[in-house]
C-alpha cells in the first residue's frame, strides 16, 4: 500500500520488513507490466539444469517466506518444478532465524534453505556447512550470467560459490526532480561537489538531508556503511564487520569525521521521526534529500512518484572501487544433501530468468531480479536506473547487520546515534563501539 505523507504512521514498517524488502515498491509500482506483452510467466520447470540429474529424489525446501503473498508464490514457483518431489516447509521467520544453525547441524537437514546474502553464509560455509554450488556460476551454469558483483557477494572464504542470489534491491540518494529544478541544483558525483551542494541548499532553507534515526536507530548506518565503503572500501568494511579491524581505529575515524561534516546539514527532527516519518519533510519539499533503500516510493502518493529519483552517494577517494548496498536474498543448500546434483537442479530452477519472474509477480516482491535475461521492458524508469546502478557497480554489500549480524548491528545504533548527538565525544564513543563490538565478536 502507498501511504500518503499527511497519514505516516509510525509503526508501518519494522525493522525485518525493511532489511528483508518488505515494504518494497509495492506491486503495482514494481510490477505492472512486468511481463512482456502481458503473458504470464510459466511455472513450468523451464530453466533448470537438469541435464545429467536425478530424477525422482525427494527434496525438502526450508523456506521463512511466511506472510500470504511470497508463501502463495513460492508454492506456485515450486509447485512448478517436476524434474523432482520437493517438499516445502514454512516457518514463521523469527522461528527459522533462531532454528537455522540446528536445520544445518541436524543428521537428516533440509536440501535447499532460504536465506540472505552477506556473513551469516559465510559463517556457515567455513564450517562446512553448504554445499559449494562453484559450477553453478561457470559456464552455461544458472548464475553464470548474474553479475561479478553478485558472485563475489555469493562467494565464501574460501574463494567457492555458496549461495544463489535471486532478488535484492538497492539504497541511494533519493531526491524529488521538481524540487531539485525549483532550487536549481543537480546530482553529482564528486564529495566536495556534494558538500558545495549542501551548502546551496542550506543558503535556501532547505535542510539538506533527512534521516529518520529516532524509533527506526538502525538508519543511521546507512550513511556509516556508506562513507566507509568510499573511504575504505568494500573489503575493509567487510572485514571491520567482522571483527578483522576495530571500531576505534584510525580508518573509522577518518569515516566518523567525515560522518561530521553531515550533521550540520540534516533536519535535526530527524532524531525523532521514524524511517517513514523523515520521508513527509522530502515529500513537502522541507527536505531535499534521504539516503535509503529503493522501499521509500511506497511513503509517497501515486502523484509524486515519477517526479521521484536517486543518485549514488558520490565518490571520496577515487581510487577506491565503487560499492553499493544491495540487500539480497536467496538460496543456499546444505553440504549433506544426499544428492548434489538433484539439489544443484532444483537451485538452477529457482535461479532461473522465468521463476525469478514468476516470483516476483506473484508476491509483490519490491526486489529486483538478479537475472539479466528477466524482462525489466516495462518497469518504470525508476526501477530501470536502479538495475543499471547495480549492474556498473564493482561491489555490492547489504546493509549493517546483513554484513555482521543484529547483535553487533545493536552496537551500532548505540554508537551511532550517540554520535549524532554529540559528535564532539566521537573519541570516547568509537572507543565504546569496539568494546561492545568485542563483546559479541567473542560470543
Amino acid at each position: 500500500m502507498i501511504m500518503r505523507p499527511a497519514q505516516l504512521p509510525t509503526s508501518a514498517i519494522t525493522r525485518r520488513s525493511l532489511l528483508l524488502g518488505g515494504a518494497g515498491l509495492g506491486g503495482s509500482f514494481l510490477l505492472s507490466g512486468c511481463i512482456g506483452g502481458g503473458s504470464t510467466p510459466s511455472t513450468s520447470s523451464s530453466g533448470s539444469a537438469s541435464g545429467g540429474a536425478s530424477t525422482g529424489v525427494a527434496l525438502t525446501l526450508q523456506s521463512d517466506l511466511s506472510d500470504p503473498k511470497p508463501k502463495a508464490a513460492l508454492e506456485s514457483v515450486v509447485k512448478g518444478y517436476t524434474n523432482n518431489p520437493v517438499t516445502l516447509n514454512t516457518v514463521a521467520t523469527e522461528q527459522f532465524r533462531a532454528q537455522l544453525s540446528t536445520y544445518l547441524t541436524s543428521a537428516n537437514p533440509p536440501d535447499v534453505i532460504t536465506w540472505l546474502a552477506g556473513s551469516v553464509a559465510r559463517d556457515y560455509a567455513s564450517k562446512g556447512l553448504l554445499l559449494d554450488v562453484s559450477d553453478m556460476w561457470t559456464g552455461d551454469g544458472a548464475c553464470a550470467k548474474f553479475s561479478p558483483a553478485l558472485k563475489a557477494l555469493s562467494t565464501g572464504d574460501d574463494g567457492k560459490q555458496i549461495f544463489v542470489p535471486t532478488s535484492y534491491y538497492w539504497w541511494s540518494i533519493f531526491y524529488r526532480k521538481s524540487a531539485f529544478e525549483e532550487w536549481g541544483v543537480k546530482p553529482v558525483t564528486s564529495w566536495d561537489d556534494f558538500m558545495g551542494m549542501l551548502d546551496t541548499l542550506k543558503g535556501k532553507g532547505v535542510y539538506p538531508l533527512t534521516c529518520g534515526t529516532g524509533s527506526t536507530a538502525w538508519m543511521a548506518s546507512g550513511w556509516f556503511d556508506y562513507l566507509d565503503l568510499r573511504i575504505n572500501g568494500a573489503q575493509f568494511h567487510r572485514e571491520l564487520l567482522a571483527g578483522k579491524h576495530s571500531f576505534d581505529s584510525a580508518e573509522v575515524r577518518k569515516v566518523m569525521d567525515t560522518y561530521a561534516t553531515l550533521i550540520p546539514y540534516f533536519d535535526p527532527k530527524g532524531r525523532s521521526y521514524s524511517v517513514q516519518e523523515a520521508a513527509l519533510p522530502l515529500a513537502n519539499k522541507k527536505a531535499a534529500m534521504y539516503l535509503i533503500g529503493a522501499f521509500v516510493t511506497t511513503y509517497f502518493p501515486s502523484n509524486m512518484q515519477d517526479d521521484i529519483d536517486f543518485f549514488s552517494v558520490p565518490t571520496i577517494d577515487p581510487s577506491i572501487p565503487s560499492a553499493e548496498e544491495a540487500p539480497t536474498d536467496g538460496f543456499f543448500a546444505s553440504s549433506k544433501t544426499k544428492n548434489p546434483a538433484a539439489t544443484k537442479d532444483f537451485l538452477s530452477y529457482l535461479a532461473s530468468p522465468v521463476q525469478q519472474q514468476a516470483y516476483i509477480q506473484g508476491s509483490g516482491s519490491s526486489n529486483l531480479p538478479t537475472s539479466s535475461e528477466v524482462d525489466t521492458s516495462k518497469f518504470s524508469p525508476l526501477v530501470q536506473h536502479g538495475i543499471k546502478l547495480l549492474s556498473e557497480t564493482k561491489e555490492i554489500t547489504q546493509f549493517f547487520n546483513r554484513d555482521s549480524s543484529d547483535a553487533l548491528q545493536t552496537t551500532a545504533d548505540t554508537a551511532l546515534t550517540k554520535f549524532l548527538d554529540h559528535p564532539d565525544q566521537v573519541a570516547s564513543i568509537l572507543k565504546d563501539w569496539q568494546t561492545a563490538a568485542q563483546q559479541v565478536w567473542n560470543q
